[in-house]
């Protein structure tokens, strides 16, 4: 009998851990570089991108449209391990008349800079991206000592710029994210998200992850391609992307225009909650 209660101790023990894992610890997002993907399309009409950059999102792939330098439109998609992969994945689409002629683009081939995740500041991160006039709920999550802020910039900064630069280029678009494929409310992120994917970095979805990861950035040292937070009550809802002399490029509510803000406004001086680097 003694040898029965054990085992059913044991089994409940187990089967508890499984089921409170997620309680204990979550999985830490990652920065990565994105693999080959697909890019399709040169559009003189916005609308005609982001319908077809719904569309592949309604079929599971992960699509962005942007804006090229020649102000025509694009799609780019997927991010598959080999260009053998990417290319089958283009015919597949083509057959099923869904796009027409295809480029593939390769990785970066340069590494990106080693970044280790950061811990939660002060500001507690577990929110959804919102307008960031919205208040947000207050956080009951435990502060976790960060890692080490970078003191200066890097001299080379070529992928920010570029990051900064592509962000600029979505100035005045009323982005839609993919139509019905995106939740409500989580359009500053995904904008986020979209430029860095176009620069070749796969980073994470929420603003919340994004947080997380890369390393601190005091405000005083901001260059390029930096991200910027903002919050309420030491809750991230609001991310943009920094393009240098107290500017950031961001996504201010669902199917508005992207616009560039000024950090030294009031509004976004009171809620900055800090900045990440990337590369």
């Amino acid at each position: 009998m003694a040898i029965d209660r054990m085992k059913k101790w044991v089994i409940g023990a187990v089967a508890f851990a499984v089921i409170s894992g997620s309680a204990w610890a979550e999985p830490v997002a990652e920065i990565s570089k994105l693999g080959y993907s697909v890019q399709v399309g040169a559009f003189a009409n916005v609308d005609n991108a982001e319908r077809l950059a719904s569309k592949l999102q309604d079929k599971g792939i992960e699509a962005y449209y942007f804006k090229k330098e020649n102000n025509v439109f694009a799609v780019r998609f997927g991010n598959y391990a080999t260009r053998k992969e990417a290319k089958n994945a283009a015919r597949e689409l083509t057959a099923a008349r869904l796009v027409d002629a295809y480029y593939i683009a390769s990785p970066l081939r340069r590494d990106i800079h080693p970044l280790n995740p950061v811990a939660h500041d002060p500001a507690a991160v577990a929110t959804v991206d919102a307008d960031p006039a919205k208040p947000a709920a207050v956080s009951n999550e435990t502060p976790v000592v960060t890692s080490k802020p970078i003191k200066k910039p890097k001299k080379n900064n070529e992928m920010g710029e570029i990051a900064a630069k592509t962000a600029e280029r979505f100035v005045g678009i009323p982005y839609k994210w993919g139509g019905n494929t995106v939740v409500e409310g989580l359009d500053c992120s995904a904008f986020v998200k979209s430029v860095y994917y176009l620069c070749g970095i796969n980073i994470p979805r929420t603003s919340a992850e994004q947080f997380k990861v890369g390393q601190r950035v005091p405000q005083e040292e901001l260059t390029d391609g930096d991200l910027v937070f903002f919050g309420h009550n030491n809750q991230v809802s609001h991310v943009g992307i920094y393009i240098g002399q107290g500017k950031f490029v961001h996504a201010p509510k669902r199917n508005d225009e992207i616009k560039i803000a000024e950090l030294a406004r009031p509004g976004f001086t009171k809620k900055y909650l800090g900045a990440r680097r990337y590369f």
